[in-house]
């Protein structure tokens, strides 16, 4: 079904929502002078468009504004995991000592405004839309980045983040162009098509476009060898941002690379199994991005002392644990992912949380400010952080744990022996560097310079949250995997 202006706007009333938002904050930041309530409207908007998302009507699948967009069971999941990751960022926001020195209007209202644009990418369905909605993203993060604009370490971040964005983004057009060349469209479907038909195929083109296309999305979803920006950008971003973009940006940067490497440019067969171009070989590219991905992701962070540039090299392992689903070319790798990613949310949202809980307290990002945590007072957030650091390592009783598990199921049934291989020696090399935290907290005494902290009763509602939902999940993950389950339909028009 291809839905025209009008009748594609009922389809699209969670982004109304958000463009809704973003008007009414700016207007009212240009006519009071009390901005202590934007965060809060902010946060309603992002939480009433997260409703609306539930509360879309059933539809096998249509095309929105003139096949630009596509309204389907997999955009659904990757709105509501973007919405989640929106309404974390705010309500960090609120309770973060650094953001409350910024301009409150300008910052909740790009901060909507960037939630927007990643709705955009998970719907693409059109490389100029998709290419569009991912420079739309990138730009309010730049902005986003460098918002503490007195603190030279936050406009260091955005000024290198506009550079390998700059570049990534250059790139990924460049092979959009080739696409476009060879197929003489944009449109996902029409490429699909024109790939499939017998005849002669240019397959080094091809390849060399997919490669070139590979640039724009791997950087966004921080894989190796595009990830050079994260570490600095996630340490210098205010903590809420830095959430947001571990989080929000990397769901939809791979809602976009699945959108487009699968039903754009392969084929569903029997047995949920996706087949490739013939003589295009980019599963292996994958592979071989995904193995040291995950490797230098963890093998970087052994050696950090700030928490917010450990938890960035994680962040990087953590995806090259994500495209183990991708690679393995089947719809249960696509479940494994897309319910690893909804895991990734909790755990990682909830550590980072921690780490504003500590630095609201104590000024403090380093590894050894959480020394004798557990003995200052912080006995609560050293507990909490304990979970999601073992949920992110992959510990037993964690959403974590259960994440992992469908991910090296997916991989040991696809017969990708080495690949689960190197995935289980890489969780092992990463407990040792999730543990150094836990250690400083319980096992080592605070020094005489090291006074009590105190907490925000705000910080610990949502801590708490997350901290219960990384342990419920990890017992009843049915619903999790069952809303994963019937996210794997693309819609590609009429059979």
């Amino acid at each position: 079904m291809d839905l025209g202006n009008l009748a594609s706007l009922k389809h699209f009333i969670p982004e109304m929502i958000l463009v809704a938002g973003v008007l009414a904050i700016v207007i009212i930041d240009l006519a009071v002078r009390d901005k202590s309530r934007l965060g809060a409207l902010a946060l309603i908007a992002a939480a009433t468009s997260l409703l609306a998302i539930g509360l879309e009507p059933v539809l096998s699948g249509a095309w929105l504004f003139h096949r630009m967009l596509v309204f389907d069971s997999f955009a659904i999941y990757f709105r509501t995991l973007i919405a989640l990751a929106a309404v974390v960022a705010i309500w960090m926001s609120i309770g973060s000592q650094e953001v409350k020195s910024c301009d409150q209007g300008e910052y909740y209202a790009i901060l909507l405004a960037s939630t927007f644009a990643m709705f955009l990418m998970a719907e693409s369905a059109n490389l100029l839309m998709a290419y569009l909605a991912l420079e739309f993203v990138s730009l309010t993060s730049y902005i986003l980045t460098g918002f503490l604009r007195h603190n030279r370490r936050s406009l260091e971040a955005a000024l290198k983040y506009l550079i390998y964005g700059g570049v990534a983004s250059g790139t990924m057009i460049y092979g959009m162009s080739w696409i476009f060349g060879i197929t003489g469209s944009l449109d996902f479907n029409v490429i699909n098509k024109a790939l499939s038909t017998p005849g002669h195929l240019p397959v080094l083109a091809v390849f060399i476009a997919l490669v070139l296309i590979l640039t724009g999305m791997g950087y966004k979803v921080a894989s190796v060898p595009f990830h050079m920006w994260a570490p600095d950008v996630y340490t210098g971003a205010p903590i809420p941002i830095t959430t947001f973009l571990a989080v929000g940006s990397k769901a939809a940067g791979f809602a976009l690379l699945t959108r487009f490497f699968f039903p754009a440019i392969s084929h569903l067969a029997a047995g949920g199994s996706w087949t490739a171009l013939a003589g295009v070989d980019w599963p292996q590219l994958l592979l071989f991005v995904c193995i040291i991905t995950m490797t230098l992701g963890n093998l970087a962070a052994l050696q950090q002392t700030n928490m917010k540039r450990l938890l960035a090299y994680s962040s990087i392992a953590q995806a090259g644990y994500a495209l183990m689903g991708f690679v393995v070319l089947s719809n249960d790798g696509i479940r494994a992912m897309l319910f690893y990613l909804f895991a990734y949310y909790v755990m990682d949202a909830g550590a980072f949380v921690v780490v504003m809980i500590v630095a609201n307290s104590t000024g403090r990002e380093d590894v050894d400010a959480y020394r004798g945590l557990a003995w200052r007072g912080g006995i609560v957030p050293a507990l909490a952080l304990t979970i999601f650091l073992f949920s992110l390592t992959g510990i037993p009783l964690t959403v974590g744990f259960i994440g992992k598990f469908y991910l090296f199921a997916a991989v040991i049934r696809g017969q990708f022996y080495i690949l689960a291989i190197v995935g289980i020696l890489n969780s092992v090399v990463s407990l040792y560097y999730y543990l150094k935290p836990i250690q400083k907290m319980f096992f080592e005494q605070p020094r005489g310079d090291e006074g009590t902290v105190r907490f925000q009763p705000w910080d610990y509602g949502l801590m708490g949250v997350l901290a219960c939902a990384t342990i419920v999940f990890g017992l009843y993950w049915s619903p999790i995997i069952s809303f994963a389950n019937r996210s794997l339909s693309f819609f590609t028009g009429p059979t």
